[in-house]
């Protein structure tokens, strides 16, 4: 791939209902925070990140969404669907999002289509240059679409849920990335697994810490994360379709935990 200042990450896991959604669009608000431009980039077919961040595809107000961009795959093509994230205030100025819809699942039935899973990396090139972060908010698959978004990643994060099948599915996700077949499928031999960061920990369940206690074995020294706790207020900021900023105090805990992340993210991801 060529040389750009931004880094993108893609948020994965083989398991749905793990937390990727929330920690992509949070983690996008504690960069923004800190001064940095995001593009947020939402590779699910269920838009729950295009809702969440404010811009939900309506059929009376209809927008360019990534289905229309990974069905042209054109280079540039994605600077077509790029608006501001739907928050407002710092958030609008720093975080932009090219937003999803349910059509995006026909795109799937591309994927025998030569030079289909480079379409999105396509899409993108000289698009998000200018941006610190580009994230991609993958859907809880090892399929086409997720490929789409690790075709054009330089690394790839799982989000672990401490339960048996969070695990699995977070090693799955990693196993595929590490696999060099897939990389060179996917023209992205440079593509690195970066982190396992769990999430939705309950503190209050003794089968959650018997989990994160294993997680380093699997993943191996320095590739587990700070974990991502289970707390209300999160679920509340998504249905709200806001911020964690504006559930005032409330949220001071978690934004302190999604920017730790962020943190880490910019000292890391160089």
């Amino acid at each position: 791939m060529p040389q750009r200042r931004n880094k993108r990450v893609a948020a994965g896991s083989n398991k749905g209902g793990v937390g990727k959604t929330g920690w992509v669009e949070m983690v996008a608000a504690a960069l923004a925070e800190m001064n940095r431009r995001v593009l947020v980039v939402d590779v699910d077919p269920q838009a729950n990140l295009s809702r969440r961040m404010g811009r939900p595809y309506r059929k009376e107000q209809p927008i360019v969404t990534i289905s229309e961009v990974v069905k042209s795959g054109e280079t540039g093509c994605a600077a077509d669907a790029i608006v501001p994230c739907g928050w407002g205030g710092i958030y609008a100025e720093q975080i932009d999002i090219i937003p999803s819809r349910f059509d995006l699942e026909n795109r799937i039935s591309e994927a025998a289509v030569i030079g289909s899973r480079g379409r999105l990396a396509r899409a993108l090139e000289g698009v998000d240059d200018d941006y610190d972060f580009t994230l991609f908010d993958c859907q809880p698959s090892l399929g086409h679409l997720t490929q789409l978004a690790l075709a054009a990643a330089d690394y790839g994060v799982a989000l672990v849920e401490p339960e048996y099948d969070g695990v699995e599915g977070a090693t799955r996700f990693r196993d595929f990335i590490l696999d060099e077949i897939n990389r060179k499928e996917m023209d992205n031999l440079d593509l690195r697994f970066a982190a396992a960061i769990p999430s939705l920990v309950d503190g209050r369940l003794a089968g959650h810490a018997h989990h994160l206690g294993s997680l380093s074995g699997i993943f191996g020294d320095g590739m587990v994360w700070e974990p991502i706790p289970l707390r209300s207020v999160v679920k509340d900021a998504a249905d709200e379709a806001q911020p964690l900023s504006a559930q005032g105090s409330r949220g001071t805990e978690m934004r302190e935990v999604y920017k730790a992340s962020a943190e880490r993210m910019i000292k890391e991801f160089v």
